[in-house]
């Protein structure tokens, strides 16, 4: 293979040679710093035998022959915490499937959840990548070989640490918890945010009361859609430092926004009349009730929450597991406030650990 096809002909002739083959390895290169969607920069792609190969998209205007084979259902598409990678490109290709993701597959075999992939070659394949070029800027040219080889050593080992975990997990019995987790990848819905739901990526807002989760909905919304609007990220229409003094605080006033820390006075003055009329479609009272935080926690809550999170670190325990493959510290939360339709209550995990931490309760 070429180490880096820029032409038409040769990325035709990759993704034949590719299609052939029941699985690759996938990686992408992007940009998103100054844009609310991801710039694709750079497709590294390997096969059998250790060959592989970057697709330059900046070169090229037809990228068909790519599109088909990220969505060939016969051809496993192997990555490694896939997530990011699969949201850059749905754009391009729609659905990437069928995939083989090692970062879940090593957290079901025993390894850390978020391992990182070069931490996972070293401790599986006893190889050590380099880290020279983690900070490059993908989107100049040209590239240099020693950048298109920091590349493509983000896919060499892709297939063979594949391998390894399968076999890891065969011997454990684990290969349906796997096919189930990687399953939860086949969902594009999964991979776009919808304005409604972006509240619940703001974090450090716990316990707010009725009116203020409202504000704090309809400015997540409002933000998230902004930001789609003008391709900007969403900290540069409002970050989330001044997005949370404002549910705290609810200003009523330019004033009191632009009192606000962290507030850019450019913000302030294009964007008050705005802040402060969905601020006054929150409908919260005046005064607003304390702000969350002076009010101690539920020590009813705070006990089962922690009686929980011992459940379910002996059950990890047991399984030689990372706790929070299992149950998060929001999984347990959410069960103990009622719940029973969370992730600990579906599949291959309320076998495991579920109906345990159910009859914890």
């Amino acid at each position: 293979m070429q180490p880096i096809i820029t032409t038409a002909a040769a990325l035709e002739e990759l993704a034949a040679q590719l299609a052939a083959l029941p699985r690759v390895g996938l990686d992408t290169e992007f940009l998103r710093e100054r844009t609310y969607r991801a710039q694709l920069c750079l497709v590294q792609l390997s096969g059998g035998g250790g060959a592989a190969a970057c697709v330059d998209p900046l070169a090229l205007t037809d990228l068909g022959p790519l599109t088909r084979l990220l969505t060939a259902p016969g051809v496993e598409k192997v990555m490694h915490a896939s997530r990011q990678d699969l949201e850059v490109l749905l754009p391009l290709s729609g659905l990437t499937t069928p995939v083989f993701d090692t970062q879940i597959a090593a957290g079901l075999a025993g390894l850390p959840a978020q391992i990182g992939y070069a931490e996972l070659v070293r401790r599986l394949l006893g190889q050590e990548l380099a880290k020279s070029h983690t900070r490059t800027d993908w989107s100049r040219r040209p590239l240099s070989p020693e950048q298109v080889a920091y590349a493509l050593d983000d896919v060499h080992y892709l297939l063979p640490l594949a391998g390894h975990l399968e076999e890891q997990l065969a011997r454990l019995g684990r290969s349906a918890w796997l096919r189930e987790e990687l399953a939860g990848l086949q969902d594009a819905r999964a991979l776009q945010v919808d304005p409604e739901e972006a509240w619940r990526r703001v974090k450090g807002l716990q316990g707010l009361d009725p009116g203020r989760t409202r504000l704090l909905r309809t400015l997540a919304a409002w933000r998230e859609r902004a930001a789609t609007e003008h391709d900007r990220p969403r900290g540069w229409i409002l970050d989330d430092a001044v997005l949370r003094d404002i549910v705290l605080q609810v200003p009523r006033t330019a004033a009191q926004l632009e009192a606000i820390p962290q507030m850019p006075p450019g913000v302030a003055k294009r964007r008050s009349a705005e802040l402060l009329a969905l601020v006054a479609q929150a409908a919260i009272p005046e005064p607003p009730p304390d702000p969350p935080g002076r009010a101690r926690p539920d020590p009813v809550r705070t006990a089962l929450v922690k009686k929980l999170a011992t459940l379910a670190q002996a059950v990890a325990g047991e399984l030689q597991l990372a706790p929070e493959v299992l149950a998060t510290r929001r999984d347990l939360e959410y069960l103990a406030d009622g719940g029973r339709d969370g992730a600990v209550l579906r599949g291959w995990r309320r076998a495991v650990v579920g109906e345990r931490l159910l009859a914890g309760l």
